[in-house]
């Protein structure tokens, strides 16, 4: 007696029945309307046509016409319509059996594009694009939708690699300094005191702080920040940054002023998000300013929105490096440490929140020695209403 595991793996897997592609199914789906149409046609023809037909022989032939002569007539009528809807049926099944192996193709070929490039996305190429079918917007848009998606994903996966590959780069000093000052400490040469600890403890807030910086700028560029727009006074909201970092600006013996003249700008904005990127200007500004030297944060409403600058006159900076300020780890002067240069991605946090609220932020100097000016800009509401508009308009 045989085995039913032994039969089983005797078993052609591709002997199994297979479902019917879709182009076949389309066709019997349309042949079956096709028959059903047919068969009511019939049906209403047999039992409505002949008494009308009878009615209008009468009308013509009046009532003296002979039995014979009538069923002869009525039989001829009744096979004309068969024989009629005989020929035309599989005329008809033809026709709708062509017409749908057309179009199903075509559906077919749509739909398998589009199943491939997904099957490639799963399998990481993201790359995968489909071509929009002309065979109506609904399949345009599927066709759009899916490439969006997929431009969506790629973008996520180069930011995630590159996030890995910065962190990566960024960790090695710290961590080579922690390394060395524990191996120091082990081998005695230097002693475990307070001094040590201090520089083991700063070490260790370095990395934390690199940690949360880099989660900060991936969430910012992913376009995942947790935003609560309400109206803010800008005027109001510059002068507590600036009253937060006077002190610090006091100490390090700069100048930090703000102007804010005439009508106050009104924004739509997250205040804590839009206030923690202007920590970073100002912070930024700080860093490049040398001692003696003056920063003036600048709000002003334009016809076309609001503005907030803050002009230094500290360094300056190529012009030609002027978007490059703005991307991760970038330093316009390599001679800087990491101490007294920040973490590198705080200008890139900041443009990243002001994007977030549909502004921008642009940088600008003159060139070495001149100053920067880094100016924030919010379009007004009926400009950015108007843009997110002519977006959403069908091209």
């Amino acid at each position: 007696m045989a085995s039913a595991t032994g039969s089983d793996s005797d078993e052609d897997p591709t002997s199994q029945t297979r479902p019917l592609g879709f182009v076949w199914r389309l066709a019997a789906s349309l042949g079956l309307v096709v028959l059903s149409g047919g068969a009511t046609l019939l049906g209403v023809a047999l039992v409505i046509a002949p008494a009308i037909f009878q009615s209008h022989l009468r009308m013509a032939m009046g009532s003296g016409i002979e039995q014979g002569v009538q069923t002869h007539v009525n039989e001829a009528f009744a096979n004309a319509v068969f024989v009629s809807l005989g020929v035309a049926m599989p005329v008809a099944i033809l026709t709708a059996a062509v017409v749908t192996w057309i179009v199903a193709r075509r559906l077919a070929g749509s739909v398998a594009a589009v199943a491939v490039a997904a099957d490639r996305i799963a399998r990481g190429n993201l790359d995968a694009r489909v071509e929009a079918p002309a065979i109506g917007p609904e399949f345009t848009q599927l066709a759009d939708s899916f490439n969006a998606m997929a431009a969506r994903l790629a973008e996520t996966e180069t930011t995630r690699r590159r996030l890995i590959g910065d962190l990566a780069h960024e960790l090695r000093t710290p961590l080579a300094s922690l390394d060395a000052t524990v191996e120091a400490v082990v081998d005695g040469v230097l002693p475990a005191d307070d001094a040590t600890m201090a520089t083991l403890r700063e070490q260790t807030l370095r990395l934390q702080h690199l940690v949360a910086d880099m989660g900060a700028v991936s969430r910012a560029e992913e376009r995942q920040l947790d935003l609560h727009p309400q109206p803010v006074d800008l005027a109001g909201l510059a002068t507590e940054a600036v009253v937060a970092a006077r002190a610090r600006y006091t100490a390090a013996g700069r100048r930090l002023d703000i102007e804010a003249a005439g009508r106050a700008p009104i924004v739509q904005v997250d205040r804590q998000r839009l206030g923690e990127t202007l920590a970073n200007l100002l912070d930024n500004a700080l860093r490049h300013t040398p001692a003696g030297g003056t920063v003036r944060v600048v709000v002003d409403a334009e016809p076309t929105g609001a503005t907030l600058k803050v002009i230094d006159t500290g360094e300056g900076f190529d012009p030609s490096n002027a978007e490059r300020l703005f991307e991760r780890f970038y330093r316009a002067d390599t001679s800087r440490t990491r101490t007294t240069a920040g973490s590198g991605i705080g200008l890139t946090i900041a443009r990243a929140i002001v994007q977030a609220h549909g502004g921008t932020l642009t940088a600008s100097s003159k060139g070495p020695g001149t100053g920067a000016t880094f100016r924030i800009h919010f379009p007004a509401p009926s400009t950015a209403r108007n843009r997110e508009h002519r977006r959403s308009m069908p091209r």
